[in-house]
């Protein structure tokens, strides 16, 4: 539930930074974690059939390698879709990497011929802290991160 004021005030500093790859992921994960309810801002690179942890703002996480098809990040990769999760309690496949997180977004980031670089992953520690709103926010953010990966 972001204010399109801030996500075009965030994406403006993205987009205007002289940053590329790492550390530009690095700079926006920092920008994310200023947000209300992005409590662990992360991103994760698709390296064949493995997420592994890139940068990130937040408590350090046990899960660096994740498989495709393993939780809420590895189900994102194998469906080729974002994942909006409410409250991530109500998962079987869940991945903790917090007792206090209750809802998870993570968003694709593809290149300009489709391929999965990666994803945006936030944790959030109260239910239901994101909506289409962050969604469309975190691909927009995820299209510029791609085209300086």
């Amino acid at each position: 539930m972001i204010s399109q004021a801030v996500s075009e005030s965030i994406l403006a500093a993205v987009r205007t930074s002289e940053l590329t790859g790492r550390e530009l992921r690095e700079f926006a994960m920092t920008q994310l974690s200023e947000l209300p309810n992005y409590n662990w801002s992360g991103i994760y690179r698709l390296e064949g059939d493995t997420l592994v942890l890139d940068a990130y703002v937040g408590a350090e996480t046990d899960h660096t390698h994740i498989p495709v098809g393993r939780g809420v990040c590895g189900t994102a990769v194998a469906e080729n879709a974002n994942q909006v999760i409410e409250d991530v309690r109500e998962l079987s496949n869940y991945l903790s990497c917090s007792v206090q997180t209750r809802s998870e977004i993570v968003v694709l980031i593809h290149a300009e011929d489709g391929t999965i670089l990666g994803q945006i992953d936030i944790d959030g520690h109260t239910v239901g802290a994101f909506d289409e709103s962050d969604e469309t926010f975190l691909a927009e953010l995820g299209k510029v991160l791609a085209q300086r990966w």
